[in-house]
């Protein structure tokens, strides 16, 4: 797909998940991949798989909520595969429960890896991608952030930040030729989800008791569904999208 054969892509959270998804679907569509992840094993797995389909990539170490850190990791990532012209902020973490039984340490975590993290990597893209005058950047939040979700304000709140951030950053970078846009996907079928309730087909249907309405598409989302709504919002087929958000969730928010 134009916009993607050849470009460096920087994808967060690529040990596992929607973040994998993502980095091999780039590096199937030709993309030069810079997976980035702070779970050395998971990230080690993912290199193998993109090397065993014979994409050229790199794996990167680093933990999104370091500022300072990432500011570095595009140095490096640059050095090594070149200039960065495709970002996903793919990472991501997830606390539950009440708002009243809500640990102060597991709110900060999750504001710092959801919406600090989403505000590390789009600063660091401002600044390379902005004077380049060319690029687009992808965070991929959740359908949590527009309609209130019983046991999940932390992670609603802190994904809510992640798509103002991102839309605001789109606003100061279109001048200059940069596009951001925001993936929000509903329940998907992701270790995330898993650890989250033991039977995620059960989430079709819907909670009436935590006023939550069911999946109208009958099926869960997979990590792939995800990826290919990321990938579409970075190629040239969206060349004039910017500042959307695409929700990926079979119509559980009803819109």
């Amino acid at each position: 797909m134009n916009g993607i054969d050849g470009a460096v892509a920087m994808v967060t959270g690529a040990a596992g998940g929607v973040g994998r998804a993502v980095a091999l679907d780039l590096a199937g569509h030709g993309a030069r991949v810079a997976a980035v992840d702070v779970d050395a094993d998971g990230l080690d797995r993912t290199l193998r798989l993109l090397r065993e389909r014979g994409h050229r990539a790199g794996a990167f170490i680093a933990d999104v909520t370091d500022t300072t850190r990432v500011e570095g990791l595009f140095d490096e990532i640059e050095a090594d595969l070149g200039p960065v012209t495709l970002a996903v902020n793919a990472a991501g973490t997830l606390v539950t429960g009440p708002v009243a039984d809500c640990d102060e340490r597991d709110w900060h975590r999750v504001m710092a890896v959801n919406a600090t993290g989403v505000f590390a990597v789009g600063r660091a893209v401002a600044r390379r991608m902005g004077p380049r005058g060319h690029g687009a950047l992808v965070t991929v939040a959740s359908n949590a952030a527009g309609i209130p979700r019983s046991g999940m304000a932390a992670y609603a709140a802190s994904k809510a930040a992640a798509v103002a951030l991102t839309k605001s950053l789109g606003l100061e970078l279109a001048p200059l030729g940069v596009r951001c846009n925001v993936v929000s996907p509903g329940s998907t079928d992701t270790p995330m989800l898993r650890a989250m309730t033991p039977d995620p087909a059960a989430l079709v249907h819907g909670d009436p008791g935590r006023f939550k309405v069911g999946i109208p598409l009958g099926r869960i989302g997979s990590p792939e569904d995800v990826a290919e709504a990321v990938r579409f919002l970075l190629s040239d087929a969206a060349r004039h999208i910017t500042m959307h958000e695409l929700y990926v969730d079979g119509g559980a928010t009803l819109r």
